[in-house]
């Protein structure tokens, strides 16, 4: 088992979900912002020297003509 920082949060997790009815919509806001965030990140890389280079080599991509962002 993890460790009980983790079984807190879970715990936590299950409380709300139980509690707020609209925790749904609470959650696809969070992970489409996390999306946002990203997308922004990349663009802003892509754009500065030697940008595509790193984002290939973070990501270890292998096939570029997959990727729309190149």
């Amino acid at each position: 088992m993890r460790d009980k920082t983790h079984m807190d949060f879970v715990e936590r997790w299950a409380a709300f979900v139980k509690k707020d009815s609209n925790w749904k919509k609470i959650h696809t806001q969070f992970i489409n912002s996390q999306f946002k965030t990203s997308k922004e990140f990349m663009n802003k890389l892509i754009k500065e020297k030697d940008g595509k280079e790193k984002i290939i080599k973070i990501y270890k991509i292998k096939n570029i003509t997959e990727y729309k962002i190149f």
